[in-house]
């Protein structure tokens, strides 16, 4: 006889331990690593606000959990645009195959048009985005990515290197850290971008983006420009990721770019194809590049050069 499909309901800051225990046993938490620290970061400490979770209920089992992180942009007329991306979702191993994923996601996507939000967006994989596309969601395009790397030895590394990055960073001692350097950031002179939906950069969103230890996120300036980094491994190859640039003017980035090859121990920098002002030898990488998908939830959603991302936007989560 079929079970009876589990009760979806919301959840409260209360189910947190037991949506962080069922993400442990389906997703195989290594319990060295700081993994619930991470989701209560992520989730609980975000000042755009705390995240939404939806349970699936089996009896006194929670059966699965769903959880969107909230994220405010700023459109390209200045206005308040409210979304949230669907991350860490997961289905404990006594209860898959019995449409959680899909029950969960619809009940989020009633509740959060009824709330008012413009849209959710995700970068999900290859084996997730199937999922997802039948659900609603559309692919509105691959997100193109720029590399720039140090030499012939780093160039064999990083074609080996076919594997996804570490979520935990390498140490850094370079820079310093983003507390301390948050308001030199908001005071560099940058120019008014294009119109276009941007993050809601402010002191909070930085303080919080950058500013979970384990990450090892660094601020690493020249006179007149700065880089938000982080330092990580993919396959045998050292990736630094560059996920924001403070810059005014092309030759600002440039002389930043070169002090970061310069300075930093690793095989390639990595970042978007649209910085402020990408330096010409950054090359953009064909085929690579995450797939940002959208659900829209009210009217026609954007399309993919609505968009305006920096790398600390959507690696990551």
């Amino acid at each position: 006889m079929d079970r009876p499909a589990p009760i979806v309901r919301r959840g409260t800051n209360d189910d947190i331990p037991a949506a962080i225990a069922v993400a442990a046993a389906a997703l195989g938490w290594d319990p060295s690593e700081p993994n619930e620290a991470f989701f209560r970061w992520k989730h609980l400490e975000n000042p755009a606000g705390a995240s939404p979770v939806w349970l699936a209920v089996d009896g006194d089992d929670i059966a699965g959990f769903r959880t969107m992180l909230r994220w405010n942009f700023t459109g390209p007329e200045g206005n308040p645009v409210r979304a949230v991306r669907a991350v860490d979702t997961a289905t404990h191993p006594d209860h898959q195959r019995r449409g959680i994923f899909r029950s969960l996601s619809t009940a989020a996507v009633e509740e959060l048009t009824a709330e008012g939000l413009d849209f959710v967006f995700n970068t999900p994989n290859e084996r997730s985005r199937p999922g997802y596309l039948r659900m609603g969601w559309r692919e509105v395009g691959r997100i193109p990515t720029r590399v720039s790397v140090s030499g012939p030895g780093s160039i064999r590394r990083l074609a080996g290197a076919r594997t996804a990055a570490r979520k935990w960073s390498e140490p850094l001692a370079l820079g310093t850290t983003v507390e301390r350097a948050v308001d030199d950031l908001l005071d560099l002179p940058t120019p008014l971008p294009a119109p276009a939906i941007t993050t809601a950069r402010s002191r909070d969103h930085l303080l919080w983006r950058y500013g979970f230890e384990p990450l090892a996120y660094r601020v690493v300036a020249t006179d007149d420009a700065a880089a938000v980094v982080r330092v990580r491994r993919r396959g045998a190859a050292l990736e630094t990721v560059l996920a924001e640039v403070f810059s005014p003017d092309v030759a600002s980035t440039r002389r930043l770019l070169r002090h970061l090859r310069r300075s930093l121990p690793s095989d390639h920098l990595l970042t978007l194809a649209d910085p402020p002002h990408p330096a010409p030898w950054l090359p953009t990488l064909p085929g690579l590049g995450p797939r940002l998908t959208v659900r829209d939830l009210a009217g026609t959603g954007p399309e993919l050069s609505s968009f305006r991302f920096a790398l600390g936007d959507i690696e990551l989560f």
